[in-house]
């Protein structure tokens, strides 16, 4: 589905579906849930948004979807947005973590039970994953630590007893860039690989920044023996760059795309950690729903699902939904 289309039905939806929930014919209230998206443009947070709008779907609910295209600022103005059409709750995809700690103060200020998805809110190296931003219902994402430390194992099978490492970040403001290296470096120690980090450089998430930062790290230190992409469109983009000048360097990422399974069963990659975006936006709407209606009300809670390493032994454990 098109980003112009996507952005046109938010702004129907929003005319249609704010103010609140109704009462439709049965006597059920119909339920109004902003969502404020990080980027429909991206794949990841689109499929969430596809997840979202099929539960919504089933469940009865309206969705208004506003996209940040990326930007801090502009998920601000969106946040505000939704609090002025006053909706029954609101899903946040944060763009920038530290930012979204504020927003998830004024949606509290406004009455409007949220929860954050697929990204930690509040500084990721203060607060842990799993202490969740007070205020928040919960926070509804993987487990990012888990996760790299699914890679770190991976890793440690593809270049044994560890060597020289190179981490593709992803951009700044994110709190994955830091979460999904926590537990990679002991997870790979805990199967006898101990790396030393030469190199970091943004990859922003996208494939051709990624490979001009591997082409940088490569030409610096050109004995690299692992790359650490923390996405699997970066990975590819790096593998991009390891084939033009011949390196030896193994690739892992992290994400379970299309892109990634597909440079897994090649071998451009050696592995991966499945995600499953369409599940997630699901679960959180879910999650939202069952706190409105009184079903399951939660407070801070912290609700993931399972993301399971992938190598080319068990491709067939990850559907790619990205």
């Amino acid at each position: 589905m098109k980003k112009s289309f996507l952005v046109a039905a938010a702004l129907i939806a929003g005319a249609t579906a704010c103010g609140g929930g109704s009462t439709g014919a049965t006597g059920t209230k119909e339920y109004t849930i902003g969502v404020s998206n990080l980027g429909l443009s991206f794949p990841f947070p689109a499929a969430i948004g596809k997840g979202v709008k099929e539960e919504a779907a089933r469940l009865g609910v309206r969705i208004v979807e506003l996209d940040a295209q990326g930007k801090a600022d502009k998920q601000s103005n969106d946040v505000q947005d939704l609090i002025a059409q006053q909706p029954d709750g609101v899903l946040m995809l944060p763009v920038d973590s530290g930012v979204a700690q504020g927003l998830a103060d004024r949606l509290k200020a406004a009455n409007i039970p949220t929860v954050a998805v697929a990204s930690q809110v509040g500084d990721p190296k203060a607060r842990k994953l799993k202490d969740v931003y007070p205020g928040l219902v919960a926070l509804v994402t993987q487990d990012e630590y888990a996760a790299g430390g699914k890679a770190g194992e991976i890793a440690a099978g593809v270049v044994p007893g560890g060597g020289k490492l190179a981490v593709v970040e992803g951009q700044a403001g994110f709190a994955e860039v830091v979460n999904r290296f926590q537990e990679f470096p002991t997870s790979a120690a805990a199967k006898g690989a101990t790396y030393e980090v030469v190199a970091r450089q943004p990859g922003d998430w996208v494939q051709d920044k990624a490979q001009s930062a591997c082409q940088n790290m490569l030409s610096s230190h050109p004995d690299t023996q692992l790359f650490y992409a923390q996405s699997d469109d970066m990975a590819v983009g790096c593998a991009k760059a390891v084939s033009a000048v011949g390196s030896k360097a193994k690739i892992v990422g992290i994400g379970g795309s299309k892109l990634g399974i597909d440079a897994v069963r090649s071998g451009a990659i050696s592995g991966t950690v499945c995600y499953k975006p369409e599940d997630l936006g699901k679960l959180a709407l879910d999650t939202l729903y069952k706190h409105l209606t009184g079903e399951k009300k939660q407070d801070a809670a912290f609700v993931t699902y399972d993301t399971p390493a992938i190598t080319k032994n068990n491709l067939a454990d990850c559907t790619p939904q990205w």
